[in-house]
């Protein structure tokens, strides 16, 4: 009887301990899910107290944005292309030259209405003539029109109407461009535009780049400025007191640039430079003008002088005279050909001058320059290209004049810009103005593409008489050098990535010119002046004496 009540109390006491046991568990996991629930809990409210007074965050599935369409271009095709305000008025607002870049904007088929005049009292006579009357835009919803087509003539013919009867439409354009420093726009027919701008040049230019030109970017250790630079010859370079007396004139005027002769237009070189250099021209060392040229260089430098390194090109003497089958010759004589100035030019085409040319703009580069000028980049004057039939440029693969100088331009820079200097070409101030190349190889937007910087030599006395309706336009030099800026600045609306326009302008006195006024600080402050007033506010002064007019006192 113990022994069973004993029993008894074990097993109840046995079964106690495994109630708790399994309550203890229950216990444990309630505890733990609580304690989860809580901490949970406290991070949510923590996170929301960090974010009281911001915006609440809603995530959302964000519309891809669209590329925004490539922009359309067309081209100018007639010598003057009138732009009119509306192509229901025709009132003429705006006259466009050839080959000008515009923005399509809009395009309309207007319906061209022809009304019969009315018939003689008799009714026997025809109408000789049809009279136009306004043309009006057609309601696609009421008519249904099936246009054909584009024709030759710029029409279009519908193929189908409402009343089966044929009807003709003129094709319009809405064009937005830039002209004369001002955002314009209005309607041009059509028929007088052109989607590839090849087509109003010579085919032999075909090879001309005329887009995707490269940007212009500025090099961190080598800043742009706004030059205002003075012309300086191996000889004033190399002359201590023409160089002291230069450099105060910076020190009191607002001249801030040097444009130095590194290979003259005799073909010299300004300085030693790498052996390299003898393999183009064995006499390029023949005369050395700046034995130091660190010291030269220094000296520039710690008077803040931005340096301009200029290479004469494809007028080269020396290197002719070492390389006679590279010059231009004669046909009929097979003798060198010359200009009035005696001297040999050689071929443009000739590769291995690219290569000299570049490799003492290179050494330039390494002498510290900031810049390098291409002088004389063109084919020698021809008389508009009349002399051409007379001579052989010495040209194997058949280019022509412009695509040459363009593909000179982008050989170096291509070669060039790995030496963080910026590159500049100089051309004929009337470039800007006519629609060719002048004979000469220089297409303003070819070149331009290929350039930090472009330089019209605007020189007024180098203008003929008449010019810009100018009775005498170096006696003028405000409106002269307005003028053709403006052109210039126009030409370089019509591409993308366009050098700066940094103009040569005058400063001597042009003896031979019939009217000619005396040069002086009056008539270089009133060049600058006609820059200024567009916007441009980089000049380069010229003269062949190295002596200059500038207004002191302003810095």
């Amino acid at each position: 009887m113990f022994k069973k009540g004993l029993c008894g109390i074990l097993i109840k006491s046995e079964n106690l301990k495994n109630i708790r046991r399994k309550n203890l568990k229950i216990f444990k996991k309630k505890y733990l899910f609580i304690s989860t629930v809580f901490i949970f809990s406290m991070f949510f409210m923590s996170c929301r107290n960090e974010n009281v007074g911001k915006a609440e965050i809603i995530p959302v599935h964000a519309e891809t944005a669209e590329p925004e369409p490539p922009k359309e271009f067309l081209y100018t095709t007639a010598l003057k292309t009138s732009v009119l305000d509306s192509y229901e008025t025709k009132k003429i607002t705006d006259v466009l030259k050839k080959n000008t870049r515009l923005l399509v904007d809009e395009r309309k088929d207007v319906e061209i209405i022809d009304i019969n005049a009315e018939k003689k009292q008799d009714k026997t006579s025809v109408p000789k003539s049809v009279k136009k009357e306004k043309p009006f835009v057609n309601d696609d919803e009421k008519v249904n029109i099936i246009f054909s087509e584009q024709n030759k003539k710029g029409q279009a013919e519908v193929k189908a109407t409402e009343n089966n009867e044929p009807k003709k439409y003129e094709k319009w354009v809405h064009v937005k461009y830039r002209k004369d420093l001002k955002e314009k726009e209005g309607w041009i027919l059509e028929k007088y535009l052109t989607s590839d701008a090849h087509k109003m040049l010579p085919a032999s230019w075909d090879g001309l780049q005329l887009k995707d030109f490269p940007a212009k970017t500025e090099f961190s250790d080598n800043p742009k400025i706004d030059v205002k630079g003075i012309y300086l010859t191996v000889y004033s370079a190399s002359s201590e007191k023409k160089m002291d007396a230069l450099i105060q004139l910076a020190k009191e005027s607002e001249i801030n640039a040097f444009v130095i002769d590194v290979k003259d237009d005799g073909g010299q070189l300004l300085f030693k430079m790498d052996d390299s250099i003898l393999k183009y021209n064995p006499k390029a060392f023949s005369k050395v003008y700046i034995k130091d040229m660190e010291k030269f260089m220094k000296k520039l430098k710690d008077n803040n002088i931005y340096t301009i390194a200029r290479i004469v090109s494809f007028k080269d003497p020396v290197y002719a005279k070492q390389n006679p089958d590279k010059a231009i010759i004669e046909k009929k004589t097979g003798k060198p050909f010359m200009n009035k100035d005696g001297i040999i030019w050689v071929s443009p085409h000739d590769k291995n001058l690219w290569e000299y040319n570049v490799a003492v703009a290179k050494e330039a580069a390494k002498a510290g320059f900031n810049e390098i000028q291409f002088d004389y980049v063109r084919f020698p004057a021809s008389n508009g290209g009349k002399l051409d039939a007379y001579l052989d440029y010495r040209n194997p693969e058949k280019d022509s004049k412009p695509v040459t100088i363009q593909k000179y331009l982008k050989y170096a820079w291509e070669e060039l810009t790995p030496y963080h200097v910026y590159i500049n070409a100089d051309i004929y101030g009337q470039i800007g103005t006519f629609q060719d190349d002048m004979g000469l190889g220089q297409y303003w937007e070819a070149i331009s593409g290929y350039v930090h910087y472009i330089s019209p030599m605007m020189y007024p006395s180098h203008y003929i008489n008449g010019a810009y309706g100018i009775p005498v336009p170096d006696a003028a030099p405000y409106k002269t050098i307005y003028y053709s800026t403006l052109d210039s600045i126009n030409r370089n609306e019509n591409i993308d990535n366009s050098a700066e326009i940094r103009p040569w302008i005058q400063d001597f006195t042009a003896k031979w010119v019939k009217g000619h006024i005396t040069y002086d600080t009056k008539t270089v402050k009133e060049q600058i002046k006609a820059l200024e007033d567009l916007g441009i506010h980089q000049y380069l002064l010229w003269s062949p004496s190295n002596r200059y007019h500038v207004e002191k006192n302003n810095k």
